[in-house]
């Protein structure tokens, strides 16, 4: 797989997940593994990834009201992943780069 990241998730959730844990959270494509996304964070970011966790989220379905009758969809279906680094590094999203924290 070429890219399997889409974007950094970035929710209270997540935001604390990195300040506690030293986790990240990734939006990725609905077909990647956990070792395309294993290689891709550490090629982009320079870091070593010690876990990996996946969870796929299944897309809402909503229900519009019309004057022909009512109208379902359904949004896509998506993936996102959360990645747990080797003590010490973490992820600078803003720079694409890692850094190394020191203590």
């Amino acid at each position: 797989m070429k890219n399997p990241l889409l974007c950094p998730w970035l929710t209270e959730k997540s935001t604390g997940l990195t300040e506690q844990k030293g986790q990240y959270v990734f939006k990725v494509k609905p077909d990647a593994d956990k070792e395309d996304i294993k290689k891709a964070i550490e090629k982009k970011f320079g870091v070593q990834v010690k876990s990996i966790r996946t969870i796929n989220c299944l897309g809402k379905s909503r229900v519009q009201h019309t004057r022909k009758g009512l109208i379902t969809a359904k949004k896509s279906d998506w993936k996102k992943a959360v990645v747990t680094l080797a003590k010490g590094q973490a992820i600078d999203y803003y720079s694409g780069s890692a850094q190394k924290s020191e203590g």
